[in-house]
């Protein structure tokens, strides 16, 4: 649980008062640009860097507090550094004692990230990918209930990410509690069940995904020679409160009306019954992306065009 959270950097404050909880069995999205303060606020939950102010706890306890940290946590908050010399499952030796594990236990985990078959290369030859994925084994060596993750999607291709989703879904099939950070949503959009959106340090949404799927909309451009004709239809189709835009009108008597939550079908349907001659009528959609910009100030709010006529 983030309660208040704030860092300063001296001037610069990195987190501002963030406040938000992640529940177990359940994967949560922690996202936010690169520079909001994602890595920053893992980095005080994990007791690594000292809170200006507000808490950050672990089942109601600072990290510091906890009696076997690494049973209870597990995080990978960076790219891991390997002994280029050093085999995967002699990395793993390295740390299984810290863990409280026999070294079995490298071998299980290898097994589950999928590096089993690479046990005895050295790491050296390993892909970034691969890399990653010996990381995530490096945290799961203890079986921790809570995983804290810094952008693990970081150096896998589809096939890669395709099962960094099953997994992680697997682990809060678990009861297990997943904290995932990324700067790009469709990243882990098929994977979360909640997400913390974060911006400048500040939260600017947080939800389960389909409350952040609420804010996307579809909508329709139409677009007429006859203007006063198109407004016509929309007053007695009692459009006017799903009126988004007037566009620039391109002459005296021609502009485009943009509609929210209404299909070209619909639309167009209407505008045959009042006899209207339709130079465009093409629905748009505001998607999670476009969303998800929009909450983090990157950039305005764009529609996709997805059919046109």
């Amino acid at each position: 649980m983030v309660d208040h959270l704030s860092k300063s950097f001296g001037p610069v404050r990195a987190v501002d008062e963030l406040s938000f909880r992640v529940e177990p069995g359940r994967v949560t999205g922690f996202l936010g640009p690169n520079g909001a303060g994602k890595t920053t606020t893992l980095r005080m939950l994990l007791g690594l860097v000292r809170p200006t102010s507000g808490t950050a706890t672990v089942g109601g306890h600072h990290y510091a507090e906890l009696r076997n940290p690494q049973r209870m946590v597990g995080a990978a908050l960076e790219a891991a550094s390997f002994h280029p010399g050093r085999t995967a499952r002699d990395h793993l030796r390295v740390y299984a004692p810290q863990a409280g594990v026999p070294d079995t236990r490298c071998d299980e985990v290898l097994e589950l990230v999928g590096l089993a078959d690479v046990a005895g290369r050295r790491t050296g030859g390993f892909s970034l990918g691969m890399r990653q994925r010996l990381g995530l084994a490096t945290t799961l060596l203890a079986d921790p209930r809570v995983l804290v993750l810094d952008e693990p999607a970081n150096g896998l291709d589809p096939e890669g990410i395709a099962w960094l989703r099953r997994f992680l879904r697997h682990l809060a099939g678990e009861g297990r509690t997943v904290l995932v950070s990324s700067h790009v949503l469709s990243e882990v959009q098929q994977t979360v069940d909640d997400v913390v959106i974060i911006a400048r340090g500040r939260l600017v949404h947080a939800s389960p995904l389909a409350g952040l799927a609420r804010l996307t909309s579809t909508s329709v451009r139409v677009a007429s020679p006859d203007r006063a004709g198109l407004d016509r239809v929309v007053v007695e189709n009692g459009w006017g409160d799903r009126l988004l835009t007037v566009a620039p009108q391109d002459g005296p008597a021609t502009g485009s009306l943009l509609l929210r939550d209404l299909d070209a079908a619909t639309v167009g349907a209407a505008a045959h019954r009042a006899g209207l001659e339709l130079h465009e009528l093409a629905t748009q959609q505001v998607g999670l992306e476009d969303v998800f910009l929009r909450l983090t100030g990157e950039q305005p709010v764009a529609t996709t065009e997805v059919g046109a006529a």
